[in-house]
């Protein structure tokens, strides 16, 4: 990667005789894990820990989740009771400890690895995780779990299974890792932390920049749906909460009076084949291509094919819950918990932009609520909706679609450069941690 040109390689390199390794620098020592290790432990196999043995305090379980590529994520924290851990054997974990996954699929590579933090105590690791004290305590941890996840993906070799890889104790403590002296340890893990810091804070300002992109969509397309496009225009009290102020010359009715919803059909799981008509389910909105088929002749209420208008009734706050349009071209059938959006008059564009802010409404309502949002057919039906016509509504649509576009664009800028920093990211941590650059002077 280009950025990590500004850095120098060492003088002298050789061969660690380790494939993901490759080469390193001449004075660097390559040894197994196990020789740079004080104890370690794996986590009770089979049924000795399962959620039901879950309580609301006690000691810590370390579970896979909480082992990130060399961060420990602390979120949704379990607890076992004390004397029911303490029968289970010792699988104890301490504050400095390497935590390492012994488990891994698509996205979160066996073998990646963390450091315990401070104040986790008293806490064990659960099944598929293993828990090594190195020799030189918490400063070792720190650079040997970066590289471990540096070199995850590349060690995976040592790995079975088919779709998820699993590792054991025994073929962990085997995998070599490449260790320059003390001193230039610590240099490599303060630049590092220095590096990622930033690299950080600029990942924050970008997804900062997302959410008010997402905040300047939504100001759009309710204040267009709700007040239209002519800021001059005589305004009126609509006497409905959510609409505020509309133009004088607009009417308010139940969305029922707009459009009717008839729901999908409640396909049952058993009944799904591998060919025939594909099913459209909730997670096929957004743009899903793993489908689900069915033999059946169903009526053509059932029916969804390009351009269908649909909305998700029982669906993700922000991703499935809301108005779709169709995307793909041919017979599909319209599974429940989705609504096909049928009997309008209106332009159908402007309807799908109506219907957005339908939804920003409801989910306002639902404030507090985790995940799904739910809302029923009579629920939907009896929220009051402007009446705009029919020449305004084609003009609001394209002014919409215009924004949408536009925003669009500048989202898939931002997201670009995200993509780029986390890359750089990754790239700056694994050439750091195996030697492939010398930062030990970029260290003040």
């Amino acid at each position: 990667m280009s950025a990590l040109r500004r850095f120098r390689p060492y003088p002298a390199y050789k061969d660690s005789r380790v494939e993901w390794l490759g080469e390193i620098p001449a004075h660097w020592e390559c040894l197994a894990l196990a020789r740079v290790t004080e104890s370690r432990c794996d986590g009770p196999f089979g049924s000795a820990l399962k959620s039901e043995h879950y309580s609301y305090g006690g000691v810590r379980v370390v579970r896979l989740q909480n082992i990130g590529e060399g961060r420990f994520d602390g979120a949704d924290a379990v607890f076992i009771n004390e004397a029911y851990a303490k029968g289970l054997g010792d699988h104890s974990v301490r504050a400095g400890d390497l935590l390492i996954a012994g488990l891994g699929d698509e996205g979160h590579p066996v073998g990646r690895a963390c450091v315990a933090p401070q104040g986790i105590e008293p806490a064990m690791v659960k099944a598929d995780c293993f828990r090594f004290r190195l020799k030189s305590g918490g400063a070792m941890s720190a650079f040997v779990s970066l590289q471990l996840s540096a070199t995850a993906h590349a060690a995976a070799v040592l790995a079975t299974g088919a779709t998820r890889s699993r590792m054991n104790l025994t073929a962990m403590a085997a995998r070599k890792v490449a260790l320059p002296p003390l001193p230039e340890r610590r240099a490599i893990a303060a630049f590092v932390e220095r590096e990622t810091a930033r690299i950080d804070a600029l990942l924050a300002k970008k997804e900062r920049l997302i959410e008010l992109l997402q905040e300047k969509r939504t100001a759009l397309i309710n204040r267009a749906v709700t007040k239209g496009l002519d800021p001059t225009v005589p305004m009126k009290d609509s006497g409905v909460e959510w609409l505020g102020e509309i133009p004088a010359h607009w009417e308010v009715k139940p969305l029922k009076h707009v459009a009717d919803f008839i729901n999908g059909f409640a396909f049952k799981p058993d009944e799904w084949i591998v060919e025939g008509t594909p099913i459209i389910r909730i997670e096929n909105l957004n743009g899903g291509e793993n489908f689900n088929f069915t033999d059946r002749v169903l009526p053509a209420k059932y029916w969804a094919d390009e351009g269908t208008l649909l909305f998700g009734w029982s669906g993700n706050r922000g991703t499935s819950f809301g108005p779709f349009i169709w995307w793909r071209p041919g017979r599909h059938y319209v599974n429940q918990h989705i609504f096909r959006v049928v009997d309008f008059e209106c332009d159908s564009l402007w309807l799908y932009w109506m219907l957005r802010a339908v939804t920003f409404y409801v989910e306002k309502q639902a404030h507090g609520i985790i995940g799904m949002v739910h809302i029923t057919r009579g629920e939907l039906g009896s929220i009051p909706v402007p009446q705009v016509p029919r020449r305004e509504q084609e003009q609001i649509a394209a002014h919409l679609n215009l924004q949408h576009e536009r925003l669009d664009a500048l989202t898939a800028k931002v997201r670009d450069a995200i993509d780029h920093l986390k890359e750089l990211r990754t790239a700056l941590i694994s050439a750091a941690v195996t030697g492939k650059i010398d930062v030990r002077e970029e260290v003040a």
